[in-house]
């Protein structure tokens, strides 16, 4: 089992930052993924960006290339997403998740944490 804790999210005005932590314990070398994902109102959960724990390879979707940035402390068991010149659009609850294997894919992510809402105001 991994147990993931989301934290850091809130208002923000557009052009602002944001820091996401996620907090990892149990058998997380079980899980070498993490990935970030997010939902907003009436749309579907969609991939942010991903991170190998061991090798640190990130990956990212388009619409946040260059503006967010993934990274992990191992010592820390924790990941992180640096987001700036936040828009209004992404506005959304924001999960991090762990798999064996980083993907896009919402259905490859076996451990989800509760969620950390961001909201960036225009």
């Amino acid at each position: 089992q991994v147990q993931l804790v989301e934290s850091g999210g809130g208002l923000v005005q557009a052009g602002g930052s944001l820091r996401l932590s996620c907090a990892a314990s149990g058998r997380t070398t079980s899980r070498d993924a993490v990935g970030w994902f997010r939902q907003a109102p009436r749309k579907e959960r969609e991939f942010v960006a991903g991170i190998r724990r061991r090798s640190g390879g990130t990956f990212y979707a388009d619409s946040v290339k260059g503006r967010f940035t993934i990274s992990r402390d191992n010592a820390k068991n924790t990941v992180y997403l640096q987001m700036n010149s936040l828009k209004p659009e992404d506005t959304a609850v924001y999960y991090c998740a762990a798999s064996t294997v980083v993907t896009f894919y919402v259905r490859n992510y076996d451990y989800w944490g509760q969620g950390t809402q961001v909201t960036v105001s225009s």
